[in-house]
């Protein structure tokens, strides 16, 4: 899908109906823009990709494997520290 929008003497733009509706955004709501290898990215802010955060966190690297059993220990050891009574 290909919309297009006109830019103002201000700078302002309109976004279409069509991507409002996308990005679930109304009137006051917050989109950013992020420069990603030579193109434009428009989201609405605070939504990431699980992809958009291991970047952010590990870069580009790939994450290390783990079996379920790690997995299931790593979430309960988050519980027990979140929930730890000093």
């Amino acid at each position: 899908m290909i919309v297009q929008s006109k830019l103002t003497a201000q700078g302002q733009i309109s976004v279409p109906a069509a991507i409002r509706q996308r990005l679930g955004i109304g009137p006051g709501s917050v989109i950013e823009w992020e420069e990603r290898d030579g193109e434009i990215v428009v989201r609405r802010a605070g939504r990431f990709s699980s992809q958009d955060i291991h970047q952010a966190l590990f870069g580009g690297q790939p994450p290390l494997p783990h079996s379920l059993e790690e997995l299931k220990e790593g979430i309960a050891e988050e519980i027990r520290r979140r929930h730890a009574r000093d």
